[in-house]
């Protein structure tokens, strides 16, 4: 009766809310339209959705001062330096009823939110390679396919410092959180010397896009990004794989709610609308996803994912680096800028 109670204030206060706008702040390709339409037609609301290709890209915009949304979806090492600079508006958890589907295993692992009072997972996963294998039939299914010089010009890694070297800290045996200097310069020259003369560039907006049209070859990138472009026929060709044996780095990205949100109410409204078994289930279908968060919503799953959730288990959850973030940054600028 509380859980019910709780939920239909939610419903009240959102029908309430003048504006009736959701302002949505998410990774591209990652909300279904369908679960907007869903929640605009349930709520008497209507959902703007922007969209960023990366955390930095998203932290920087809030940053600069940029203000009026009311959901944004972080990863977690993201989530930690938001939550240390007061960037975050308390959770009411008692206001979204569907956490009760979140999987322990996921629970454990938010040692920076342990009680999810800033923020609640969305979903966890990895980033890994795709290969066209019409095209390049015989290769290594890990992080040393970058190092192929017949495929240069005809590959490229995502724009995304934690990714890329995290990518090369797990190929030589370390963990994408480390910051042991002397692993972070072998990683360094790792990309510097052996995968960046490979690649045409680094890229977080078009490399799907590129990747579908036969422009790339092999492409480091997000399953659900590179699989919404590609035309029915074309995936048959393409092998999307987490290198396994090796700690990629793992992600668990969640919903927050920004500092001076407008329609706080609404926010916790569509979380809890997310969570419901059916509704998350369209969401991982739509995706490729497993149901790596979520107890309930793989009965409802109608498609097979894009990978298994056994294949996260080499993987070690991306952290806040602290003060060290700088030592990353040093790194990525000499890769990014220097020749």
């Amino acid at each position: 009766m509380v859980v019910t109670l709780s939920f239909l204030i939610v419903f009240t206060a959102c029908r309430d809310e003048r504006d009736a706008v959701l302002y949505l702040y998410n990774w591209t390709y990652y909300t279904p339209d369908p679960v907007i339409q869903a929640f605009e037609k349930k709520y008497n609301v209507k959902v703007v959705y922007d969209d960023f290709a990366s955390n930095e890209d998203m932290f920087a915009k809030l940053m600069a001062g940029s203000k009026g949304y009311d959901l944004v979806i972080p990863s977690a090492d993201y989530v930690s330096i938001m939550i240390k600079l007061n960037m975050l508006e308390p959770i009411d958890i008692s206001k979204i009823p569907n956490i009760r589907y979140l999987r322990p295993e996921v629970l454990h692992r938010i040692e920076y939110d342990p009680k999810m009072e800033f923020s609640v997972p969305y979903y966890m996963g990895a980033a890994g390679i795709a290969v066209n294998t019409k095209e390049v039939p015989n290769y290594e299914r890990g992080w040393n396919i970058f190092e192929r010089a017949d495929l240069k010009n005809r590959m490229t890694m995502m724009d995304d410092m934690r990714e890329v070297l995290g990518a090369a800290l797990g190929s030589l045996g370390y963990e994408p959180n480390s910051t042991n200097p002397d692993e972070l310069e072998q990683a360094y020259r790792l990309i510097q010397n052996n995968w960046k003369p490979n690649l045409i560039k680094f890229d977080a907006d078009g490399f799907a896009k590129s990747f579908a049209s036969g422009d790339f070859l092999a492409v480091q990138g997000y399953a659900e990004a590179i699989f919404a472009e590609l035309q029915e026929d074309q995936t048959q060709y393409v092998d999307f794989f987490i290198p396994q044996g090796v700690h990629s780095g793992l992600y668990i990205d969640s919903f927050c709610i920004p500092k001076g949100a407008p329609h706080p109410e609404l926010a916790h409204a569509f979380i809890n609308f997310v969570l419901e078994p059916t509704v998350y289930a369209e969401f991982l279908d739509t995706f490729g996803f497993p149901a790596s968060i979520h107890t309930e919503a793989r009965y409802y799953q109608k498609k097979r994912p894009h990978y298994a959730l056994d294949d996260l288990n080499d993987c070690i959850l991306k952290q806040d680096l602290g003060v060290n973030l700088e030592l990353y940054n040093s790194y990525w600028q000499r890769i990014r800028f220097m020749p």
